[in-house]
């Protein structure tokens, strides 16, 4: 066989073929031309050993320079300034590295962020640190005010006590180990679910009624849906509290990971109650007892070793065992009763959990409260400012509320701009608290929610756009900016494409639940979405699109835009004719006389009726006549007769004008 055939075959260039062989016992020489057929066939029975081995190798190799890269930073002391509130590109720039390589080491740290995505000084500080930078102190105004808040609240709950409340609980784990699914397996366990039909709105969380192993009782739970625990991360960085228990998932056939150990350390930092499901014991390799372990190693220590963290072994995807998880969470909320309290007579406090504009309702968040009742009309004031007043709340299964006590998560409406995840609502500091500009803060909103790729120069006439939301994730840096460019190129008066999340590789899970919050479509440059992100898309019939060309993805979103722009209607005028006589009346129907003095009149025309120089009102001429015979038009000069129908009283010496409207279609206006 020639030596270039079996490297085609294998997939590997000749002269490295030949390079590496030797290390694996084939010395067949460095300018050998061919090969024995069976050294050849040993060669290949053996690549993928030898594959994993040069994979590993050079992984190690990249981790080294990397380390090495780190070490020569600390060494140097490159010191850089990081702002209170910045983006991952953002953040890339100022570290003068690759955007990927820094959404990575987020990913390692627990943070799954695409480049636009604002990250706070603390993250940004930490993964900064990681890479061998030292980060400057800053100003930390904004910081220390968002702080103020935060233990405002903390001291609310903390100091007023009151009585018992729903536990509310944050599912957190590593990518893949079925944190979604199980979920969506709780949600099909829930009795409430049941009787009321199942949930309908998505509104970044939800609460179930659970039987209560020790009481007997229907008793709430309160689930943050937060998928990759992003939002929790976001509000843990400004030192919010929101989660009473944390149900930390591991697989049984893959163990601790990265983000499990990250999971772990955001549990501790919080000093929350931790309930282990270990799960997908349905799969062949699942090993619990290996699990148990790797958890004790990071002092997660099972109750049936002598610890103090129930493990529940689980199925999500068969339903086995959820009703047992359920039983233990709400066991360990008895526990902690004591912590699991609010005063449900005061005004309402909490922290906003999810956040975006609705195309059809606007400014839309959903606000867990922590403490006391919101009602109906209560003012929004978030972070000492005043946001809007309470229109309309909705639970999560979109029923309308006319007030939510503690540990209730609810969609608010009535906000004049999209607040923040993790901004503390406090309605009983409305006397104390300003009144938003709305200019200035949509000047310094950056959320995914403000980025409108077509946007014209007045924020007011902005809000009145029909907008498109789009997901884009494409395969390099490249095509995204080519494609966000051609984007802002599109220009129109009514409607506009508004960006509400963008990044590179593949389509995950977390960018099909923000297409699902915020009504998005997702499209794919030259990217797929993963098995559990195609699985949502199906099931939440969410709107998904592949890409190869640039143009073709630009043409779909004209397309789009298109249909929602609304036509341009046109006013033909026709002729008008004075009316002579009054022939017969009925309920909605007249038949007059008169004579055509403009124009001419046609059948199925619409009919504009003046009388004394004003319009008062209109109709439609439903048949035409000229002498005995019924005709489609009466042109000027002529008498005729006619049937108007309408709900106007003609009298002698009104004017009818006739009309017609045609729709013209508009066109986008591109730069």
């Amino acid at each position: 066989m020639n030596v270039s055939e079996l490297a085609r075959q294998l997939r590997i260039h000749p002269q490295k073929l030949l390079q590496i062989l030797p290390e694996f016992g084939f010395d067949i020489g460095a300018r050998a031309v061919k090969i024995d057929d069976r050294v050849a066939q040993q060669i290949q029975r053996q690549w993928k050993r030898m594959k994993f081995v040069m994979e590993e190798r050079e992984q190690k190799e990249k981790e080294k320079q990397k380390e090495l890269e780190k070490e020569a930073r600390k060494s140097s002391g490159v010191t850089v300034n990081i702002a209170d509130k910045l983006t991952v590109k953002e953040l890339a720039d100022l570290l003068q590295m690759p955007v990927t390589r820094l959404i990575m080491e987020f990913m390692k740290n627990g943070i799954l962020a695409t480049q636009n995505e604002n990250i706070d000084r603390d993250t940004a500080a930490l993964v900064a640190q990681e890479l061998g930078f030292t980060v400057a102190e800053g100003n930390g105004e904004t910081k220390a005010e968002e702080t103020s808040h935060v233990e405002n609240l903390e001291n609310i709950l903390t100091t007023e006590g009151g009585s018992a409340r729903p536990p509310v609980i944050v599912v957190m784990g590593h990518v893949d180990h079925g944190k979604t699914k199980l979920l969506d397996s709780i949600r099909n366990a829930n009795v409430m679910a049941q009787e009321a039909g199942g949930i309908t709105q998505h509104i970044g969380a939800y609460q179930v009624v659970w039987n209560n192993p020790k009481t007997k009782e229907k008793s709430p739970l309160t689930f943050i849906d937060t998928p990759g625990h992003e939002a929790f991360s976001v509000m843990r960085g400004r030192g919010a509290k929101v989660a009473d228990i944390a149900v930390l998932v591991v697989a049984a056939d893959d163990s601790v990971k990265p983000q499990t150990i990250e999971a772990i350390n955001i549990i501790k930092a919080v000093k929350l109650p931790v309930v282990v499901a270990i799960n997908k014991m349905d799969k062949e390799g699942a090993d619990p007892k290996k699990v148990r372990a790797d958890l004790s190693q990071h002092n997660i220590l099972a109750e049936e070793w002598g610890g103090d963290v129930p493990m529940v072994e689980i199925s999500a995807k068969n339903n086995l065992n959820i009703d047992k998880l359920l039983d233990v969470l709400l066991l360990v909320a008895d526990v902690h009763a004591d912590e699991i309290k609010a005063n449900p007579d005061r005004a309402a406090a909490g922290t906003v959990i999810e956040a975006h504009v609705d195309k059809g309702e606007g400014p839309v968040a959903t606000v867990l409260v922590q403490t006391g009742t919101l009602k109906l009309n209560d003012p929004l004031v978030v972070n000492g400012e005043i946001y809007g007043k309470v229109r309309a709340m909705r639970d999560y299964k979109g029923e309308n509320l006319k007030e939510a006590v503690p540990s209730c998560p609810v969609r608010i409406l009535g906000f004049k701009v999209a607040p923040q995840v993790g901004d503390i609502l406090d309605v009983g500091s409305a006397d104390s608290a300003t009144l938003i500009s709305i200019k200035e803060k949509r000047n310094i909103q950056s959320g995914a929610e403000k980025k409108t790729v077509s946007r014209t120069a007045d924020p007011e006439e902005e809000e009145q756009k029909k907008v498109l939301n789009l997901i884009i994730k494409a395969d390099t840096l490249g095509s995204l900016e080519a494609i966000i460019g051609s984007l802002e190129k599109i220009k129109n008066e009514e409607v506009g494409v508004r960006v509400v999340g963008k990044g590179l590789g593949n389509v995950m899970a977390d960018d099909v639940a923000k297409a699902e919050t915020t009504h998005a479509v997702i499209c794919g440059f030259n990217v797929t979405p993963v098995v559990l992100a195609k699985n949502m898309i199906q099931d939440k019939n969410i709107q998904f699109l592949q890409f190869s060309v640039i143009y073709d993805l630009i043409d779909f979103v004209k397309g789009e835009l298109k249909k929602l722009l609304n036509p341009e209607k046109i006013v033909i005028e026709l002729g008008s004719l004075r009316v002579a006589a009054i022939f017969r009346t009925t309920k909605n129907s007249m038949i007059v006389g008169g004579r055509v003095e403009s124009g001419k009149l046609k059948k199925d025309a619409k009919i504009r009726v003046k009388r004394g120089g004003e319009v008062i009102g209109i109709g439609k001429l439903a048949q035409l006549q000229s002498g005995k015979q019924a005709v489609n038009e009466l042109p000027e000069g002529n008498e005729g007769g006619l049937q108007f129908d309408g709900k106007i009283k003609l009298e002698v010496g009104d004017v009818l004008e006739a009309y017609k409207e045609e729709e013209k279609e508009k066109k986008l206006i591109l730069e």
